[in-house]
């Protein structure tokens, strides 16, 4: 296992250099400015096509809203409560606004994404439409461009497994044995007996849960963290004081943190917004391209919300309540620091708040990502492989649950990376048809959306 730890970590160490973060953040700022900074100014439009969305317009298998809450599920997870406290932790409070500056041009690429998965969807042997970055690959840019679309597809169907199944299980198992005393295998048991009632049901069993219980987990969480943030009222400022400074400045030692260098600010502040939002990973738009919508620009705006709310929003009070609670110099990390502010704010209650909001958060996102990887496979080798790896998907979150949490971590962290490069790389490519559609939609108010769909 030490072998294996050397040689993922030396991988991770080039995925994650300093080539990524630039491709990551350029990729998106490029798409932000092409954009005119249409989804930071359109923000507003996107809430209420998402209102909007509860009904299906168009044909596919869900409504556009059931897409973003599916989309939600997979990336509202231990992203948001451990990564986002592992960056504190590994970072400084300056990782915080990296995560922001992420998402913030993270947004456009998320928008650009759902347009193309839309734009170059297509059916399936059983008449469902299918999209994402393997199908804008083959259909957007052409053959000599194929083996980008596998590469994608192969990366997304293994990556699925440490990003949306292993981590998610083991953070649930963790958690539960640390709050409640309960044995990591009985866990791996519950989880797989549940998810297994929803995933054997398709995207559209997914959406339907995900549509029901993502609104509610999200606003529950935002609440409790809310009124942690007001218990710790009078530290905000200061809180946000570091935040700022520390992104540009190193973060000297203090209490059992370490300190960190403002390239390591930089560096766990990307790599767990992108682990947090997805934006750039290519994951969101697979669950886009089932949505019953008038057409790309629709969903772009509507996906664009999912960075938006994930990172911005929940991401942000997790963070700033570490920071306000003074939990971050304790020197606990992941889950358990987040477990630690909450407690501290809200004692006797607290922890068990972080342990149920980790436990669900973490299985609506097994749920989103088993559809994610699934679909990664039936490009690969037809639907005749999606049964198969449904099952496969169940099992190996019993493995999960029990495995070591260090070595998932890493390894998500690296397939994360992966899965990014043939994604990022097809976005700029396929930039100047996001912008031209983007332009026709705002251009005829909306008109050209709808011709387009009438034309189906």
């Amino acid at each position: 296992m030490e072998a294996l730890n050397s040689i993922v970590g030396a991988v991770n160490g080039v995925v994650w250099g300093p080539m990524m973060l630039v491709l990551i953040l350029g990729v998106g700022f490029f798409l932000q400015v092409g954009l005119k900074f249409m989804p930071i100014r359109k923000l507003g439009m996107g809430f209420g096509l998402m209102f909007q969305g509860r009904e299906g317009t168009g044909e596919g298998q869900i409504t556009p809203f059931n897409a973003l809450m599916t989309a939600l599920s997979a990336t509202i997870g231990t992203g948001n409560i451990a990564g986002v406290a592992t960056a504190v932790f590994l970072g400084g409070p300056g990782a915080l606004f990296w995560m922001w500056m992420t998402a913030l041009v993270g947004m456009a690429t998320k928008y650009s994404e759902a347009v193309c998965a839309v734009k170059f969807r297509e059916q399936d042997e059983e008449g469902n439409y299918v999209g994402g970055p393997m199908y804008y690959i083959k259909n957007g840019l052409g053959a000599k461009w194929a083996w980008l679309g596998v590469a994608f597809a192969v990366f997304g169907s293994i990556a699925a497994f440490g990003i949306g199944n292993g981590v998610q299980a083991n953070g649930v198992a963790q958690v539960l044995e640390a709050n409640f005393g309960f044995s990591t295998s009985i866990t791996g048991i519950v989880l797989m007996v549940l998810t297994g009632a929803v995933i054997l049901g398709g995207i559209t069993r997914i959406g339907a849960v995900a549509g029901a219980l993502v609104p509610f987990m999200a606003v529950s969480y935002i609440i409790a963290g809310l009124i942690v943030l007001v218990i710790n009222a009078d530290a905000i400022g200061t809180a946000f004081g570091m935040v700022f400074t520390y992104a540009f400045t190193p973060s000297a030692a203090e209490g059992g943190f370490a300190g960190a260098a403002v390239w390591a600010a930089i560096r766990f502040g990307v790599a767990r917004g992108v682990f947090s939002n997805e934006a750039g990973l290519g994951s969101a738009p697979i669950a886009h391209a089932a949505a019953e919508t008038k057409g790309p620009v629709n969903q772009g705006l509507i996906a664009m919300l999912g960075t938006f709310i994930d990172t911005i929003i929940v991401c942000s009070i997790t963070g700033l309540a570490i920071i306000a609670s003074g939990a971050w110099t304790s020197g606990e990390s992941g889950a358990a620091l987040t477990s630690l502010a909450f407690e501290t704010s809200l004692p006797g209650i607290g922890g068990y708040l972080i342990a149920i909001a980790l436990s669900i958060f973490a299985f609506t996102t097994i749920l989103g990502w088993s559809y994610y990887g699934e679909k990664c496979m039936e490009f690969l080798f037809g639907v005749k492989v999606m049964l198969p790896y449904r099952i496969l998907w169940i099992i190996a979150i019993y493995f999960g649950a029990t495995a070591d949490l260090g070595f998932i971590w890493l390894l998500a962290d690296t397939l994360n990376a992966m899965m990014a490069i043939p994604n990022l790389v097809a976005l700029a490519l396929l930039s100047p048809i996001v912008f031209k559609v983007t332009k026709e939609f705002f251009a005829t108010g909306g008109k050209s959306e709808e011709a387009g769909h009438a034309a189906e």
